[in-house]
């Protein structure tokens, strides 16, 4: 496997890890419950790890902004299913445009290792 596949799987974990810890960071209610509290610690950690293990190959800005922008995505359409948060068209309207931003800098820019 290339260094780049395996970053990019590194990142992908990262986001999945850090969009779980957020939703146990709303199910903590600031942090007065042990458990989720505990759980998003933990998943909050090996998210960072795995972004430190991503940057190894990938830029950092290209690295946060992929996992960023597709954590506020996974994060918003959370929110919305789980905790029935509705998003108004500026809202949506911000997201769209964080998606083509990452969209753009994954097919055009040259700082992305492909």
């Amino acid at each position: 496997m290339s260094p780049t596949t395996i970053a990019y799987s590194y990142l992908g974990i990262a986001i999945i890890c850090e969009v779980i810890g957020t939703t146990f960071l709303m199910k903590s209610e600031q942090f007065t419950r042990v458990v989720p509290t505990l759980i998003m610690g933990g998943l909050y950690t090996i998210s960072f790890f795995l972004l430190t293990q991503t940057l190894k190959t990938l830029p950092l800005g290209i690295a946060y902004a992929m996992w960023g922008g597709l954590g506020i995505v996974l994060t918003s359409v959370i929110g919305l299913v789980m905790f029935k948060q509705h998003l108004d068209t500026a809202a949506v309207s911000g997201i769209t445009m964080i998606v083509g931003g990452v969209v753009v800098m994954n097919i055009f820019s040259n700082s992305v290792g492909h």
